[in-house]
């Protein structure tokens, strides 16, 4: 069974400024390059036997998985199935403006709809299949070994709903236990 290290991105300029992201590609800020930095020589003193290090195409996680990858010795290697949802005219809003804009939508997203498609973008039903198919990737490729996948809080919490993962914070999950693998138990 394959073991991954998750890793949510460091902290994005938007992040600080409580924009939501989406698949838009802002960078890093100087606290999330901070973040990042401190969690590469957490891992590297945990000295994980590791065989790959995986990243979403975006820029926040691509520059967190840079910096991990130095401290560990791992060429990052980008995947743009561990991107973030896609949540198309949302992207780059606060909570307040999106529900004063699309009071009903918010309101299906607030409440766990998997059909809403956020802002005209990506459905959450949709990002868990995404999820998913990434997850038998990963499988198929490294098997029973352990790697990190540097992505975002909306693609982990298709795997975990719920899930609240600060910014450069690090989940632990067995592909046995995920929805979207062979291993998956079905009714």
């Amino acid at each position: 069974m394959l073991r991954l290290l998750c890793v949510r991105h460091a902290q994005s300029t938007w992040n600080a400024e409580g924009r939501w992201q989406g698949q838009a590609d802002p960078p890093l800020s100087a606290a999330g390059r901070l973040e990042a930095a401190a969690l590469a020589a957490r891992l590297r003193r945990e000295a994980l036997p590791l065989a790959g290090l995986l990243t979403s195409d975006l820029a926040r996680a691509q520059q967190t998985a840079s910096v991990l990858g130095e401290a560990l010795g791992l060429a990052p290697e980008p995947w743009p199935a561990l991107r973030e949802v896609d949540i198309g005219r949302w992207s780059g809003r606060v909570s307040e403006e999106i529900a004063r804009a699309w009071p009903e939508d918010y309101a299906r997203f607030r409440a766990g709809d998997l059909e809403l498609r956020l802002g005209g973008g990506e459905s959450r039903r949709a990002l868990r299949a995404r999820a998913g198919a990434a997850l038998r990737a990963l499988e198929a490729r490294f098997g029973a070994a352990v790697i990190v996948v540097v992505t975002h809080l909306g693609w982990l919490r298709a795997l975990s709903p719920g899930l609240e993962l600060p910014n450069a914070g690090t989940l632990w999950l067995e592909s046995a236990a995920l929805p979207g693998t062979e291993h998956e138990a079905h009714p």
